[in-house]
């Protein structure tokens, strides 16, 4: 992860991987048949397993934005400022020179975020707590202020710190109706 993530995906080299690792680079090929094998079980490792705890979750017994924020908030924790950030950051920044990237990167983890979202969406809808209907159509208005929060984080966050999750709350506000306080 360190070397994609310091030299991005073009410029990693498997030598410079094995080399970190303290291996032969042969040792490598006994595993992964290549640099883009290697990334995608990083992929599967590192962010899989964070999207995944979204089509986990228990059948909610509270509200679906308690649960939407329990996600979204667990997800800022184990994503906005880390490694898995990063990782995150480099898909977006070369996935479109390397769209095998990219369509792996959709297949593993965009698309199973968006339904689970979109399930999620779906339930608030039946039980009246989303009114705006066509939500379910665009998931991506859901799951936009962490993409927005990983991106910030990397380029502005220097000059102008970004709250991710009081921005959640906002953006939830918004879909929801802000919360009543007592």
């Amino acid at each position: 992860m360190e070397e994609f993530i310091t030299r991005g995906f073009a410029a990693t080299r498997l030598d410079d991987i094995a080399r970190r690792a303290g291996v032969a680079k042969g040792t490598i090929y006994l595993h992964f048949k290549d640099k883009e094998s290697m990334f995608e079980e990083l992929v599967r490792t590192v962010i899989v397993p964070v999207v995944a705890k979204l089509n986990a979750l228990p059948p909610p017994t509270g509200s679906v934005r308690d649960l939407i924020e329990t996600f979204a908030g667990n997800f800022l924790k184990e994503v906005i400022g880390t490694r898995r950030g990063d990782l995150v950051r480099l898909i977006v920044a070369e996935g479109p020179r390397f769209p095998a990237v990219a369509d792996f990167y959709y297949r593993e983890v965009v698309s199973r975020g968006m339904a689970g979202m979109r399930a999620l969406i779906e339930l608030g809808i039946a039980r009246g707590e989303i009114q705006q209907a066509k939500l379910a159509r665009y998931p991506q208005i859901l799951i936009a202020p962490a993409m927005i929060a990983v991106i910030w984080q990397s380029l502005f966050a220097r000059h102008a710190p970004l709250d991710a999750q009081d921005m959640l709350r906002v953006h939830l506000d918004l879909i929801f109706g802000e919360r009543r306080t007592t």
